[in-house]
């Protein structure tokens, strides 16, 4: 079975009962294409990162689901949502294992859990922490590490939910490229084609193969191209 997790925001002015029926619609196309539903994430209201269709905020939805099927099954799901006045922008992406354990952490509590400290309860003694191998997947990444990603790109992506290099990896050029032309014509001109395999190495923490690479980039390209945003 592949894993995907589609992310999409739903325009703000519609009332409660109209982001629930347009969220639930797309849950129903998922199923009746043959996939399994892992979890429904209702993340509501939240800034954008830019303005879209003079929106500053949107309803966000995330679907975590399986499917044997190729990716084809998603071409009419995808299409359905580019039609949908009522859809602000989706993105669509196959997840790794550590996507997968990410998601399944965040539902059990692990992760962004706080413990409240009672009333009148002393201090614990401060506990050195152990030494860990390599960057745990589920923390935000530095995506400025990516030949051809700059701070405001960084941004778009935080926006569109790329927060890591193992789910960057795990992306499409073209995928990529979706979302900074969605970003505005600012955007459009980047060339995402290195930055899947420039955050697989990031990922892996090869960092001297990847700043060894990037000495012959510019731009995220081999030859020549724009400044970084």
């Amino acid at each position: 079975m592949r894993n995907y997790e589609v992310t999409f925001i739903v325009d703000p002015v519609l009332s409660g009962d109209e982001i629930k029926a347009t969220a639930q619609k797309y849950v129903d196309q998922l199923q009746s294409s043959g996939c399994s539903i892992v979890h429904v994430d209702e993340m509501g209201l939240r800034q954008l990162a830019y303005e879209i269709d003079n929106r500053h905020s949107g309803y966000y939805y995330s679907v975590e689901f399986q499917s044997s099927a190729g990716g084809d099954f998603l071409v009419p799901i995808e299409l359905n949502m580019r039609r949908d006045d009522r859809i602000m922008r989706f993105l669509t992406i196959k997840l790794d294992k550590y996507g997968v354990k990410y998601n399944d952490d965040k539902r059990q509590g692990l992760i962004g859990k706080v413990k409240r400290k009672r009333k009148n309860e002393p201090e614990a003694a401060p506990v050195a922490a152990k030494p860990k191998a390599g960057k745990q997947p589920h923390q935000p990444d530095n995506l400025k590490r990516i030949e051809g990603v700059g701070p405001k790109i960084a941004e778009v992506l935080r926006g569109a939910g790329i927060t890591t290099f193992s789910k960057l990896a795990s992306m499409k050029s073209d995928e990529i490229k979706d979302v900074l032309i969605a970003a505005g014509d600012r955007f459009s001109f980047q060339d995402p084609t290195t930055w899947p395999a420039q955050a697989d190495l990031a990922a892996k923490g090869e960092w001297d193969k990847l700043k060894k690479w990037q000495e012959d980039l510019k731009g995220g390209r081999v030859a020549g191209g724009d400044e970084e945003e």
